[in-house]
């Protein structure tokens, strides 16, 4: 590995720990300032509100994470035309159907009883239909970010990227917020929350352009054909995306259907609380995934192997850790943080804890799979896995309370570890006993003073 690589990857990890941070503010502030301002079954309606639109990223968020990874290995390998054809291909497709997306979402808004359908008595049909229409859109344009930070990802500058959106999500989360404390309800929040976030999209195209001239906004440089051969790949990779959303709002949608609204509150606030552990876990992920695309499109099979085993390692050993020290304040973090209205709770944060650390180290893995286009089989999986585990889950609020609901989300994670690993070391051509090794073994430039060094000589 590198100079470069190394610096890229400091600079990486520096900036995604930036992003962590304002996603970690942004859930600690929102919960006690909703639980403030709005009764708890208000709390858990806004949940489940926000939890639904997600299902309509599905058709785009493949085209957008799969022209993100192919244009970075074409970088790689010199090609910035064919990189260009993907980008504007990809653009327009993804444009297209996020307008036949929002045309299918407000028939359906016309048509459906939203609010019967999400078993929400709270509110009123029109408020839900409203606050839902606003958060679908918001949703829709969110599409077009992944093909933008794509493009930063493919000139090596994902750093900057990352800390771009950081700071813009941060503004507007400030701004969503204001119509709480005014005293509106959900409909008026969602249609600020939907203004705030499109306005953060708009600033990123035009911050690309700015930064990246070869890019444009034209289709001079579409091809039907190259959509056509990203297709596959980009129609697999919404498995991710819909095994996501079965694993938190299906496993929230299961918990509501068995024992309401309140329930809702109680099991996202402590899941939230013992998700606090993946943050660092989803930086090495963020941080790794460009560099692994880039030694793949190069054919340093060497540096993939390499940056595969350190940050399955450093995933395993952050998560731990992090989940020692949650497990011993999460419990009092949780009570205290929805401002006494959550019991602490601490047998449910520990199952739920339990669930992050067999999580960290498959979907750590897996990011070798998904940065070089390579995850159709692993998307299946994950999506069968986590559909099942909404089912079982929620029998097991049924039966046996929160408890069950979070103990049954253990299912999916197991069989995740059991396939991602042996697919992972398949493809860096990889061993166990090298890769076992590798976890256990940590080599010189890792040791917490050489890190300090490197930090050194990065801000001198």
């Amino acid at each position: 590995m590198d100079e470069s690589v190394r610096r890229r990857l400091m600079l990486g990890f520096s900036s995604t720990l930036v992003g962590k941070a304002a996603g970690t503010v942004m859930q600690v502030v929102q919960v006690p300032v909703l639980f403030h301002y709005w009764t708890t079954p208000m709390v858990g309606v806004w949940m489940i509100l926000t939890a639904f639109p997600t299902y309509l990223a599905f058709q785009n968020t493949g085209f957008g994470s799969v022209a993100g990874n192919e244009m970075t290995m074409l970088m790689a390998r010199g090609e910035r035309d064919a990189a260009l054809r993907v980008f504007q291909s990809c653009w327009w497709l993804i444009s297209l159907m996020m307008g036949a997306t929002g045309v299918l979402l407000c028939l359906a808004l016309y048509f459906l009883p939203m609010a019967k359908l999400l078993n929400l008595p709270e509110i009123s049909e029109h408020d839900a239909s409203l606050a839902l229409f606003w958060l679908g859109t918001a949703m829709l344009f969110q599409q077009l970010e992944l093909l933008l930070q794509g493009a930063y990802r493919c000139i090596a500058r994902y750093s900057y990227g990352s800390f771009l959106k950081s700071g813009l999500s941060l503004a507007a989360f400030g701004v969503q917020l204001a119509p709480v404390v005014m005293g509106y309800g959900v409909r008026t929040t969602a249609m600020v929350f939907a203004l705030a976030n499109i306005a953060v999209t708009l600033i990123l195209c035009a911050t690309v352009k700015r930064d990246i001239p070869w890019i444009s906004y034209g289709w001079s440089h579409a091809s039907f054909a190259e959509i056509k051969r990203i297709a596959r790949p980009s129609l697999a990779f919404m498995g991710f995306p819909i095994g996501l959303a079965f694993n938190l709002q299906g496993s929230q949608m299961a918990v509501n259907y068995a024992m309401g609204a309140d329930a809702v509150a109680v099991f996202s606030t402590a899941r939230t609380v013992s998700r606090l552990a993946l943050q660092v876990v989803e930086m090495v992920k963020n941080t790794v995934w460009p560099e692994l695309s880039i030694a793949f499109g190069a054919g340093n099979m060497e540096l993939v192997r390499t940056l595969h085993r350190r940050a399955c390692q450093v995933a395993l050993f952050v998560s731990l850790s992090v989940v020692a020290v949650v497990a011993a304040l999460g419990p009092t973090l949780l009570h205290k943080w929805t401002l006494g209205k959550v019991p602490s709770s601490p047998g449910l944060v520990g199952l739920l804890l339990i669930v992050v650390v067999l999580y960290s180290l498959w979907s750590t893995s897996s990011t070798l799979v998904a940065a070089i286009n390579l995850h159709e089989r692993l998307a299946t999986v994950y999506t069968f896995a986590t559909g099942i585990t909404v089912v079982v889950t929620y029998f097991a609020a049924r039966k046996f309370g929160l408890y069950g609901a979070a103990g049954s989300l253990l299912l999916s994670e197991m069989i995740m570890d059991a396939y991602v690993l042996p697919s992972s070391l398949r493809i860096s051509h990889d061993t166990w006993g090298g890769f076992l090794w590798a976890l256990v073994h940590y080599p010189e430039v890792l040791k917490p003073a050489a890190l300090w060094r490197r930090v050194q000589r990065i801000r001198d």
